[in-house]
């Protein structure tokens, strides 16, 4: 098995031949959120796989092969992270948005959990769970429960919201060469 960190060496030579670098953010949504460059936004991610151990990472739509948390090396472009899971065999994508991304990836259902109430409120329609209810109280054991209560009724059948919206047909996008961060 190889050493994590060869997914680093990778983004680092990847960054360096488009002209990029890993020292900052490059999405305007992030910034305006307050993130300040991507290792920020990458370490706060990082905390939403818990306190599991990683088990595997995989490449860009890699078949994936291990049970238990693994990781996907994808884009940060959301339409094409989703599609490398799926191609790697997600059948249900669990989708965090701080900032209300209108979102579907057909043909697994897309799970849409607003990290803010703020966004809940103004996206009902499109957002599944409102996970910014934790601030108001609501703990993180019943906020785990909630969700993967819902998960559970999405893999046995029942619509998330952007299915019932019509979201993901054309929102298959897969990784094209050049610089997508």
């Amino acid at each position: 098995m190889r050493s994590k960190a060869w997914r680093i060496r990778w983004w680092e030579a990847y960054t360096a031949h488009n002209g990029g670098g890993m020292n900052n953010n490059p999405s305007p949504g992030n910034k305006a959120g307050s993130l300040t460059t991507i290792l920020e936004k990458s370490l706060s991610a990082s905390a939403k796989g818990g306190r599991y151990t990683l088990q595997a990472v995989y490449e860009y739509a890699e078949q994936v092969k291990d049970h238990g948390f693994v990781y996907m090396d994808t884009s940060g472009h959301d339409p094409v992270a989703a599609t490398g899971q799926v191609a790697g065999g997600a059948n249900l994508i669990a989708f965090t948005t701080g900032r209300g991304s209108a979102f579907g990836c057909k043909p697994a259902p897309s799970l849409k959990l607003a990290t803010n109430s703020d966004i809940y409120r103004r996206m009902m329609d499109d957002m599944d769970i409102n996970c910014g209810d934790i601030l108001d109280g609501v703990s993180l054991e019943e906020k785990g429960k909630e969700i993967f209560e819902t998960l559970l009724r999405v893999a046995s059948g029942e619509h998330a919201k952007s299915e019932d919206l019509g979201y993901g047909d054309l929102e298959f996008v897969p990784w094209h060469v050049g610089a997508v961060m």
